[in-house]
Parts: C-alpha cells; sequence; structure tokens
C-alpha cells in the first residue's frame, strides 16, 4: 500500500512530536514515524533515569502547541534555584533575582514524549505510525523521498525530517556529514531516595575527576549525574548498590543530604556532535540527528526543542506566503535560525567544561574570580541566568507564546 505525505517525521520522540505538533492544523499531511512507542505512565510508577531539565522557553514551546498539560497532568518538578561551586568559587541564581517564578522545570523525558503524543492525537493532519521499523529510505535530490516500512507499506513525502537521533539513519542516508569528539568520560546517572523531600534547587560542584550534579525529583527523590571515567564508571556500576551508596556519599558534598536509597543507575558516554548541513533538498535534520551537546548544563532537549519551534515556524510562515514548504530556499531559512546559534551554545559548554576540568592554577584562579565576579556584578549574572532560561537571544514564536497558525 502506498500513501503520500507532504511531511514524515523519522523518530517521535519528544523532538520529533515537537514538530508533528507545532504542524498540528497547518493544513500539511504530517506522518510520524517511531519503532518504539513509549510505556503509558502512572504514578505509582518509578522516575525514569532519563530525565531533562526544561528551560522557560521549553515549556513556553510545549504550552503553545498544547502538550504542556499533559506534563502537568502527570508529574514534574520545578526549581527557582542554581547553585554552582568548586573548591573556592561559589554563586547561586534564584528565579527571584529577575522577577520569574521559575528557574526551570525537571521532568522525565517519557513523559515530556508521552504529553507531545497525547496532543499529537488531537490534529487531523496528523498520523502516528507506531510501532513500526523502516527496511528502506530511498532519496535523490529534488525527488520525493520513499519510505518502505516492514508492515509492506511504502510512505512518499516532499519534506523528510530526521529526528532519529545521533546515529540518524535517515542523515547517514541522505549523505550529512556530521564532525564530532568524544570527551573520554561518562556520565552516571543515579536515581536516589532521600531521607527528606526535595527543595526547588539543582546544584553542579566541579571537581578535578569531573562535574557532579543533582536533579530534583517530586517527593523524595531526586537524580544524580557524575561525571567519571569511562573505567571509573564501569568500576561503579559493577558495585553492589549499597556499596555505590557509600561511594557516592564519600565523593559528594554535604548539599546532598542523607542517602536513604540508591534505586537505579544508567551510563552514556560524553559525546560532541554536529551535521555541517542541517538541509538538502527535501531533507531536514532536527534534535540529536543535527546536534550532540555536552549535557552539562542540560541544553541538549531544549536546543532540540527550538529547532522543533523553529522549523514548525518556517514551514507554516511558507505556507501563509503561497510558497512550498519543501523548497530549498524555505528549509535553508531554518537552517540560518538555528545551525549558528546551536553552535554558539555549543562552544559555550565546551569552554565551560574546559575551564572546569583544567587544574593548572592560572585556570584555577580566572575560574574562582568567574565565580565570584558571577555573583557580585548583578547585571551579568542576570543576563546569564535570562539566556540560559531561553529568555533571550533570538528565539522562535513558540519559544515566546506566540502561535505561528
Amino acid at each position: 500500500m502506498k500513501q503520500n505525505f507532504d511531511v514524515i517525521i523519522v523518530g517521535g520522540g519528544m523532538v520529533g512530536s515537537a514538530v508533528a505538533c507545532a504542524l498540528g492544523d497547518s493544513g500539511l499531511q504530517v506522518a510520524v514515524i517511531e519503532n518504539a512507542p513509549p510505556q503509558p505512565f502512572s504514578l505509582d510508577q518509578p522516575h525514569d533515569l532519563r530525565v531533562s531539565a526544561l528551560s522557560i522557553a521549553s515549556k513556553l514551546i510545549l504550552e503553545t502547541v498544547g502538550a504542556w498539560q499533559g506534563i502537568e497532568n502527570r508529574r514534574f518538578c520545578p526549581f527557582r534555584r542554581m547553585r554552582v561551586w568548586e573548591t573556592a568559587g561559589d554563586t547561586e541564581f534564584c528565579s527571584d533575582d529577575i522577577n520569574h517564578p521559575q528557574l526551570g522545570y525537571i521532568v522525565e523525558n517519557r513523559v515530556i514524549q508521552l504529553a507531545l503524543l497525547e496532543r499529537l492525537a488531537d490534529f487531523d493532519n496528523i498520523s502516528l505510525i507506531s510501532p513500526v521499523s523502516i527496511k528502506k529510505i530511498q532519496y535523490s535530490p529534488g525527488k520525493l523521498a520513499h519510505i518502505e516500512l516492514d508492515d509492506g507499506r511504502v510512505l512518499s513525502t516532499k519534506i523528510l525530517v530526521a529526528a532519529d537521533g545521533g546515529q540518524s539513519r535517515v542523515r547517514q542516508t541522505v549523505g550529512l556529514g556530521v564532525t564530532s569528539w568524544d570527551y573520554k568520560q561518562h556520565a552516571l546517572v543515579i536515581y536516589i531516595e532521600t531521607e527528606y523531600g526535595q527543595q526547588d534547587i539543582t546544584w553542579q560542584r566541579f571537581v578535578p575527576t569531573g562535574p557532579q550534579a543533582f536533579l530534583p525529583l517530586t517527593g523524595h527523590y531526586g537524580s544524580v549525574v557524575w561525571y567519571q571515567s569511562p573505567d571509573e564508571v564501569s568500576r561503579l556500576k559493577l558495585l553492589p548498590l549499597d556499596e555505590l551508596k557509600k561511594e557516592l556519599m564519600a565523593a559528594f558534598p554535604e548539599a546532598l543530604g542523607q542517602v536513604k536509597n540508591v534505586l537505579a543507575t544508567a551510563s552514556f558516554p560524553l559525546k560532541r556532535q554536529h551535521a555541517q548541513a542541517y538541509v538538502k533538498p527535501g531533507v531536514v535534520l532536527v534534535g540529536d540527528a543535527a546536534h550532540m551537546i555536552n549535557p552539562l548544563a542540560g541544553q541538549g532537549v531544549n536546543i532540540g526543542l527550538l529547532d522543533a519551534a523553529a522549523l514548525g515556524e518556517v514551514l507554516c510562515e511558507a505556507l501563509k506566503k503561497g510558497q512550498d514548504p519543501s523548497a530549498l530556499t524555505v528549509l535553508k531559512k531554518y537552517e540560518k535560525m538555528r545551525r549558528n546559534e546551536n553552535l554558539k551554545m555549543m562552544t559555550v559548554m565546551d569552554v565551560f567544561y574546559q575551564v572546569f576540568s583544567n587544574e593548572i592554577l592560572p585556570v584555577k584562579i580566572l575560574r574562582n574570580l568567574g565565580l565570584g565576579l558571577a555573583e557580585r556584578i548583578l547585571p551579568a549574572k542576570n543576563k546569564l541566568m535570562r539566556q540560559a532560561m531561553g529568555l533571550e537571544g533570538p528565539l522562535p514564536k513558540l519559544a515566546k507564546g506566540e502561535p505561528i497558525i
């Protein structure tokens, strides 16, 4: 059976689903292909290990496309304060300083995805095709792209959106190259139960072996991220959970509080990757298919959602002007909106990571001075905070709460 669509999004994760929701009611016929739909959610389930720190801009995107209510109906943890420190320097950011109720929200990735897929079902012009696997992708510039599914269907489209992650099959098939490097460090994520209920603070501490971070979850739970060498992460993962708890308590600061139980762990390598171009005729990359960033400040999902908002805006704007949304000139507008912005964010994260990973004395003195100045020079500190929250800089309309249709 053959089916034709204006847009096919490969990958129904957070970013792919957000692109689809942004195109809801646009008049474009959109298909979302997802091979592994998320498991249903209930409040009595333990928190997932994969969580994201959503910025205010991300919340506005999700709100404007109608998906935030689905998150509120499940669970999330707002935070007002973020503390950053090392041995001799310390600063704390608080949303009160810029008259905003929150700095951001810690949300499980599955909750975000479920809320978007739930919203996606409200749109008559969007078809979710899941669970299904792709057998073959046929692509020639200037022609319709064809996708053969394992259930026998063949789909064709004018615009193929790659939202299929860092190892994107679409990106590889169409021949869009990447530049990448390995940080030679892994992040160990540890799901913990704490003695006391969580407050409204997230923090990061920098030590010579790598950063340590804490993300609050609802109730008496939290997520700890421990950056270490690959060998050390492998060793820690092999420990019984009660032994890991002892090592965690010994290595982490008092700010962590009393850990009652270590409940689960996962790890992933730190890698930077950036596509050399985001578009080709009839093809667009979004999210991790376009860029993978150091997770230090939790910006990966946030810049992916900004991609989704920008692509939705560009395609809808073309329709309003009577232009062909699949035209390369239109798709290039999306690339212009996002590629340099993402590159800037990646570079800032790299510099931040390198500076705080460096034990050379002059660098240590400069970074301690920097943290001290950040604490004292309020205009600079508040500007940095607004930037991290997605409240400054060139933003897509959805990230400002403005509709695009």
